[in-house]
C-alpha cells in the first residue's frame, strides 16, 4: 500500500511511525509538508520520501490513501481533493463540519473509506468502562475531570501559531471533541445540560478557558463534565458510581481501579497484560501510543471490507452541534 501522511507535526510523525510498525516492508510511505524544515526531519528519522505539495503525488497517482495531520481548518479541502482523486483518508480530528455531508456522499460515491480518528474510543480502559456501565444493574452517576495547561500542550512549538490558540479550534473545543464521543457512547446521548464557563487566566487567548457541565443522559445516567486548559497538571480523572458500580480512572494504562462487590476489595484493572502501554516521551502519562495503533489497524480493516469504523463524520456532526451550543451558552 502507498500511502501519503499530510502533514509533519507530532502528530504526523506518529501516524508514520505507527504506520510502519504495523504494515513493515508493505507500505510505501510519503510525507506531505510545505514546511521544509519538517521534512528534512522526516526524511532523517524515518526514512520517507518527502514533498513540498500533495498535488505531486496525486499527478503521479503514487497513493492509495491518504492520512490528513495538518491543522483542523485545512481538513476539509484535503478530504475533497483527495476522495475526488479517489483515495481513501484518514483523518484527525476536524473541530468544524464545513462539507461533511459533500464529502460523505464523494467517499460513497467513489467507493472510498472516510475514516475519522476518535481515539478514546480504542483505549482499552474506555471499553472496560463502558462495558461495566452497560452490565451495571442501576443508573450511574460520573464527575469526569480533563484539562492541562495550555502552554504544556506542545512546548516545542509557538503557542500563537498552534491551532488550539485560535478561538475557531480552541483548546477545550479539542478537549470536548476527543472526550464527548466516548462519553455518549458509554453513557447515552445527552439531552439535557447545564454549563458555567469562563476565562480564568492570563493566557494570550480570546476563548474561556475553563469549562464545568452538569449533564443528563438519555439513559437516565448523570454526570459532571469539567474541561479546561489551565490545570498545572495534566489530569484526565473519572469516578463513576451507583449501587451496582463504583470505579475510578486517573487516564494512565494501569490507573483503573474498580470496586469488588463480593470482596469488597478495590481491585486494580490491568488490560496491557499481553502488551506493554507504550509512551512516547514528552507528552503526559495518560498519552499512550497502543490506541492510536489500533484506530490505523480499523482504518486497514475497513478499507478491507473486514470491519467498520468506530465513529464516523456523521456521529462526528452530532458532536460538534452539541459543542457549538456548549461554547454559545
Amino acid at each position: 500500500m502507498k500511502i501519503a501522511v499530510i502533514g509533519l507535526g507530532s502528530m504526523g510523525k506518529r501516524r508514520i511511525r505507527l504506520i510502519k510498525n504495523i504494515l513493515g516492508e508493505n507500505v510505501e510511505i510519503y510525507g506531505v509538508d510545505s514546511n521544509e524544515k519538517r521534512c528534512i526531519e522526516v526524511k532523517n528519522e524515518y526514512g520517507v520520501v518527502c514533498v513540498s505539495d500533495l498535488s505531486i503525488l496525486l499527478d503521479e497517482k503514487l497513493i492509495d490513501a491518504a492520512f490528513i495531520a495538518t491543522s483542523p481548518l485545512a481538513h476539509t479541502s484535503l478530504i475533497t481533493t483527495c476522495l475526488e482523486h479517489g483515495i481513501h483518508v484518514f483523518t484527525e480530528l476536524n473541530l468544524v463540519d464545513t462539507d461533511y455531508e459533500k464529502n460523505i456522499a464523494l467517499a460513497k460515491r467513489n467507493n472510498k473509506v472516510l475514516f475519522l480518528s476518535s481515539t478514546m474510543l480504542y483505549r482499552k480502559e474506555i471499553q472496560y468502562i463502558a462495558r461495566c456501565i452497560k452490565e451495571a444493574d442501576c443508573s450511574v452517576n460520573y464527575t469526569y475531570h480533563v484539562g492541562q495547561y495550555l502552554p504544556d500542550w506542545h512546548p516545542w512549538d509557538v503557542l500563537e501559531e498552534f491551532f488550539i490558540s485560535k478561538k475557531a479550534t480552541n483548546g477545550c473545543r479539542e478537549l470536548f471533541a476527543i472526550e464527548l464521543p466516548w462519553i455518549v457512547n458509554a453513557f447515552g446521548r445527552i439531552v439535557k445540560y447545564d454549563v458555567v464557563k469562563s476565562k480564568s487566566s492570563k493566557l494570550p487567548i480570546d476563548y474561556a478557558d475553563n469549562y464545568l457541565l452538569l449533564i443528563e443522559h438519555e439513559t437516565g445516567h448523570k454526570g459532571v463534565l469539567a474541561v479546561d486548559v489551565i490545570s498545572r497538571e495534566a489530569v484526565r480523572e473519572l469516578s463513576v458510581f451507583g449501587e451496582d458500580i463504583f470505579l475510578k480512572w486517573n487516564g494512565t494504562p494501569h490507573g483503573l481501579i474498580c470496586k469488588n462487590l463480593k470482596s469488597g476489595n478495590m481491585d486494580t484493572i490491568n488490560l496491557y497484560d499481553d502488551m506493554q502501554a507504550e509512551h512516547i516521551e514528552g507528552y503526559s502519562s495518560n498519552i499512550i501510543e497502543n490506541a492510536y495503533a489500533d484506530e490505523i489497524r480499523n482504518f486497514f480493516a475497513t478499507i478491507n471490507e473486514s470491519d467498520l469504523p468506530r465513529y464516523s463524520f456523521t456521529q462526528d456532526k452530532e458532536i460538534l452541534k452539541l459543542i457549538d451550543e456548549i461554547e454559545a451558552d
